[in-house]
């Protein structure tokens, strides 16, 4: 099996532009609350939002190589999602493979390591998902893998799989499973609205959720 796969399967271009207007959590609830990366990988600054195939990438802790041959290999509109064996000291992205990956119309990047350059990257405009900020310098002395099934912050990404990432964090969605959750959790946010136009109107969540009734099987007591 070689190090790096250039040829993997895709999802519709159609169903990745319409999963990018919906928010991560409606997306991970509609999708059976699952696909959800660990609470530690966290948006680098707020307000920035992805939405692509994955380009996965596997590499040593502190080993950065195997990202720099993935900005060559990814396609236009890829997230790059790295296991990085959660090393959390060196870091393994900057400045510099932000402007490379800009350049090939990478998307985002999604990291089990940690990033610098936090400044730079925001003026650029990238979206970068990672469990920290370090300074410290990595090596690259270390093959890895490209485009091979990998597991980041509990969760198995397969190439081509859908990543999604916003301020509330990243959530994969299986290639096989795209149009589905995509139809599921358009349905999900069509309910939220209208949730929202009765909340607005003054009914409260107790009675809307039937939460009042929980509460009295439940036995609570009021004075």
């Amino acid at each position: 099996m070689p190090h790096v796969i250039h040829t993997i399967r895709r999802p519709n271009p159609e169903i990745v532009a319409a999963l990018s207007q919906l928010g991560t959590a409606t997306v991970h609830e509609a999708q059976g609350r699952s696909g959800a990366l660990a609470h530690t990988i966290r948006p680098i600054y707020p307000g920035m939002k992805c939405c692509g195939p994955a380009c996965t990438v596997r590499s040593h802790g502190g080993d950065n190589l195997m990202l720099h041959k993935a900005i060559c290999v990814a396609q236009p509109g890829d997230v790059i999602i790295h296991d990085g064996e959660d090393w959390l000291e060196s870091n393994v992205w900057g400045e510099v493979m932000t402007t490379g990956a800009l350049a090939r119309g990478v998307a985002g990047l999604v990291t089990s390591g940690v990033v610098r350059d936090i400044a730079a990257i925001r003026a650029k405009g990238f979206a970068v998902f990672a469990q920290g900020i370090s300074m410290k310098w990595c090596v690259k002395s270390a093959l890895g893998t490209i485009n091979h099934p990998i597991i980041v912050a509990g969760v198995l990404v397969n190439p081509g799989d859908l990543v999604i990432g916003d301020d509330d964090g990243v959530v994969i969605v299986p290639l096989d499973r795209a149009e589905e959750v995509l139809r599921l959790a358009q349905a999900r946010a069509a309910q939220e609205r209208a949730l929202f136009k009765q909340l607005e109107a003054g009914k409260s969540t107790l009675e809307l959720l039937g939460l009042d009734k929980l509460l009295t099987q439940m036995g609570l007591t009021e004075e």
